[in-house]
């Protein structure tokens, strides 16, 4: 089993050390932009969840780009299946469903994990303190996890990259500016809570900043976040199977 994920880790992985400079520098500049104008913008006056504004905010970039990079697998993915049918290589080859699974996954967890320290390095840069607890390496490995699932799901399900697209635009988005990331659930229309609650960047936002600012870390939410991660990792293997039928 470890020869099938290894071997499309690796094939991952080789692609992506051609152009890495292009997509750490990508990846880079979103997070820097939002801690100019928010964080410098706002300054140490301006206050969020009971944190300085750029204490709150940097958590919040930290799941946002992570699931920026992690999701982000889904367009290489389609990529691959439409134009240079990679995927019917590994569907006749000698490797199971779950290995093209946790192949790709794992190499959407290394690209969110490596915009996570990005952001530590920006942290540090604009002297933002941060408290770490043992749970945030747990939580930034399921967050991760969570989200390159859903990446691998969405790029099998969907025909073209126009579908693509549109769940770009009516659900990474959306979720990614009402969950928490900007400024806190709570403050928002009672309506809109119980959306927000629904989607699965609410607790990873909520477990990360906890377990980056002291604060106690909810038992509930992350049993919330490994949920929502077993439930798409299935998906993505039901996906992987179903394109073979």
């Amino acid at each position: 089993m470890l020869n099938g994920i290894k071997g499309i880790l690796y094939r991952e992985l080789k692609v992506y050390s051609k152009r890495a400079r292009k997509q750490l520098l990508a990846s880079s500049l979103s997070p820097l932009l939002y801690l100019i104008a928010f964080g410098w913008g706002f300054g140490d006056k301006v206050v969020a969840g009971g944190l300085p504004y750029i204490t709150f905010l940097i958590p919040g970039l930290i799941t946002m780009s992570s699931l920026n990079q992690s999701y982000g697998i889904a367009q290489e993915i389609n990529i691959e299946r439409f134009y240079f049918h990679l995927y019917d290589e590994y569907l006749i080859a000698p490797i199971r469903h779950i290995e093209i699974v946790l192949g790709e996954v794992f190499y959407g967890m290394f690209k969110g994990l490596i915009s996570t320290f990005l952001i530590f390095v920006y942290a540090m840069l604009f002297g933002v303190e941060l408290v770490f607890s043992p749970v945030f390496f747990l939580a930034i490995l399921v967050h991760t996890f969570l989200f390159a699932s859903l990446g691998t799901t969405m790029a099998m399900i969907i025909k073209d990259h126009g579908s693509q697209a549109t769940v770009n635009t009516f659900v990474i988005t959306p979720m990614i500016f009402l969950c928490g990331t900007f400024f806190p659930v709570d403050k928002l229309p009672y309506i809109f809570k119980l959306i927000v609650y629904a989607l699965p960047l609410t607790y990873s936002t909520k477990v990360i900043r906890a377990s980056l600012t002291g604060a106690a870390v909810s038992p509930l939410f992350f049993t919330v976040m490994m949920a929502f991660a077993v439930v798409f990792f299935l998906t993505a293997y039901s996906a992987v199977r179903r394109i073979e039928a």
